[in-house]
């Protein structure tokens, strides 16, 4: 497909890569929180704001970036950026939803590699999580205005909203979306209504829990970093490692953390214990997709070269497998048997996000700040249409004040 190229579910004149770029840079730079933040922001700004695509189409995306290997928040912006400018879009957008937390990754870790420990930065943090439920819930709320036209939608949300707060984990999102496909079939199959289109809009938010607790870092001794070394045989032995580990993560970052582990500290020692840890959390104190980290384990085996190719093989196979998917899901979108089905999935993802914010609100600081900043942000969402990108720094500033 020719970059030109314009999607038939588009409803805005069609955007410039650059446009496409800076779009989804400013929502990296405010993406705090986990994939199911940027996800959020992207629906709030993409969605709500510009118009670009639909709910249905977010909706759909986000149950397919679900259902396929890698970071999720990066799929469903690649998947957009695709929808907007066929290939090309899809990949300005995955660089620049990685970007910032690349580049903050980056020079957290040569500071965290000369002197050993990072500033606490938790009472930013602290404001971030509850405004970060409020931008969820109301992502969940404008989607399910438009999706949950019946008795029986609603009642898919719910038992998917249900089922995820009291199973949880990967094996039960991917249930859920199943489940929701099957009942959808069974359901509305023979209506007689044409099934909501797949339009331009997704739902983005995922489940994620955020640990304010691993903002504190531990001491380290001085580590010597081979800034400009260029070993071709240790990049190519890095790309390997994190390209295979890129195809065999389901569930989002935080589901895959065991595995790299495995493989970076016991298998090839590239990191101590420790700095794995505090790798992740500094993954964690950035916005965007905490498999970020790679560039961590990346930056102390090969210097600045490292830290891109474990960074592009962690994300690049995903981010190829959801657009040759996105291809396949166009054709599939046209069979009244599939409609009939997503009819089921699109509530079912709807109920899984209203659960994700709840278990983003449960890690917030039990005080009433909490409550208030969250009550504020989620009402400057929905009743003014503020821009999830303004509200959570905003939210943060009032975390470092109140806290």
């Amino acid at each position: 497909m020719k970059a030109t190229h314009r999607h038939s579910d588009s409803v805005s004149p069609e955007l410039s890569l650059s446009s496409i770029f800076w779009l989804f840079f400013r929502i990296a730079c405010t993406s705090f929180g986990g994939f199911m933040a940027m996800i959020s922001v992207v629906e709030n700004v993409v969605v709500e704001r510009k118009k670009l695509l639909s709910h249905q189409t977010m909706l759909d995306g986000i149950s397919l970036a679900s259902m396929l290997p890698g970071p999720v928040a990066v799929n469903v912006c690649t998947y957009v950026g695709y929808r907007l400018r066929g290939r090309a879009g899809a990949l300005v957008a995955a660089t620049a939803a990685i970007l910032p937390a690349f580049v903050l990754v980056v020079v957290l870790s040569a500071a965290y590699f000369r002197w050993g420990q990072i500033p606490v930065v938790s009472k930013l943090f602290m404001g971030f999580i509850p405004a970060v439920a409020a931008v969820i819930v109301a992502a969940a709320w404008n989607m399910s205005r438009k999706s949950l036209i019946g008795l029986r939608e609603e009642a898919i949300a719910i038992v998917a909203f249900v089922a995820l707060l009291g199973i949880g984990g990967f094996y039960s999102t991917l249930g859920i979306i199943i489940g929701g496909g099957i009942i959808g079939w069974l359901l509305f199959r023979t209506d007689r209504e044409s099934p909501s289109q797949p339009d331009k809009k997704r739902n983005t938010s995922g489940g994620t829990q955020f640990n304010a607790n691993a903002l504190l870092l531990s001491s380290m001794p001085m580590v010597q970093i081979p800034w400009w070394s260029v070993d071709p045989a240790i990049l190519m032995k890095l790309f390997s490692v994190f390209a295979g580990m890129s195809l065999m993560l389901f569930g989002g970052g935080y589901v895959f953390i065991p595995l790299i582990q495995e493989i970076v500290v016991t298998k090839q020692q590239w990191v101590t214990t420790q700095e794995f840890i505090d790798g992740i959390a500094l993954g964690q104190i950035t916005p965007g997709p905490i498999l970020v980290s790679a560039a961590f384990i990346g930056l102390k085996v090969a210097g600045l070269a490292g830290a891109v190719v474990a960074t592009v093989a962690i994300f690049a196979p995903p981010a190829l497998l959801m657009v040759a998917a996105s291809g396949v899901f166009d054709r599939l979108q046209r069979s009244s048997a599939i409609q009939a089905a997503l009819r089921g999935v699109r509530p079912a993802v709807i109920g899984m996000i209203f659960a994700a914010a709840v278990v983003v609100g449960r890690t917030a600081a039990p005080v009433w700040y909490s409550i208030a900043i969250f009550a504020i942000a989620l009402y400057a969402l929905i009743r003014f249409r503020v821009e999830a990108v303004w509200v959570i720094p905003a939210a943060g500033l009032a975390g470092w004040w109140l806290y």
